[in-house]
């Protein structure tokens, strides 16, 4: 019998010589070894009853490491939530936008555990001058390293170009290996730097990062309504 013979010519001597002649078989299709029914008698089959068992076991602990890592993340994505809604408080409660801007960085730097958090804003505004603020009188055209980021309107997170890292953390640019970017509309940009390599990736989730923008986009809008 050829090894490409049709359903319709197989008989169970001939599936039985197939399998003797491809003992690789079960392994290759080990979905097929865990729906065979095994004879009892005598224990005949014994060595392959141990494959289905140690198969369903291997399932079962591949099925629990992703429910372990599944709880991993969602546990960690609740402690962050908790921490973007205390952000979101703090800002509801601040008087005005210098304390509201003040908030944003204290929660990030404390709450978030990051190295440096830097607001670039543009234009004129009425923020007193910090270590973490970047002034732009002259507004975006006079950021021209970031116009490719703020056309897209997007969160951007990993590693920054020297050119960047200097504009936004000056003299501890050196120490910054990571870091995220989140552009604030009109008003400018928020970066968040690590010294840890891994901290910020590319790919990763960025709808924390969009949340805590938009907290603070709203926080300048409301000082541009007031003033």
């Amino acid at each position: 019998m050829s090894d490409t013979a049709t359903a319709d010519t197989l008989s169970a001597s001939d599936v039985a010589a197939y399998l003797r002649r491809h003992p690789e078989f079960l392994s290759d299709y080990p979905d097929i070894a865990a729906q065979l029914t095994l004879p009892r008698e005598q224990g005949r089959v014994a060595s392959l009853a141990v494959y289905q068992l140690q198969s369903l076991r291997e399932k079962n602990a591949e099925l629990e490491k992703q429910l372990a890592t599944l709880k991993t993340i969602a546990a960690e994505n609740e402690r962050l939530m908790q921490r973007v809604h205390d952000l979101n408080i703090a800002v509801l409660r601040a008087g005005t936008p210098a304390v509201a801007a003040r908030s944003v960085v204290a929660r990030l730097s404390e709450d978030f555990q990051t190295d440096q958090v830097r607001l670039m804003l543009f234009g004129a505004n009425n923020l007193p001058p910090a270590d973490w603020l970047v002034q732009v009188p002259g507004g975006r055209s006079q950021a021209p390293e970031f116009a490719d980021f703020l056309a897209h309107h997007e969160p951007v997170a990993g590693r920054l170009s020297a050119e960047r890292l200097y504009r936004l953390f000056g003299d501890h640019a050196p120490e910054i290996r990571s870091a995220a970017m989140m552009p604030l509309g009109e008003f400018g940009i928020l970066a968040i730097g690590s010294g840890d390599a891994d901290h910020f990736q590319p790919g990763m989730g960025t709808v924390f990062l969009k949340m805590i923008a938009a907290t603070l986009t709203a926080a300048l809008h409301r000082s541009q309504e007031v003033l």
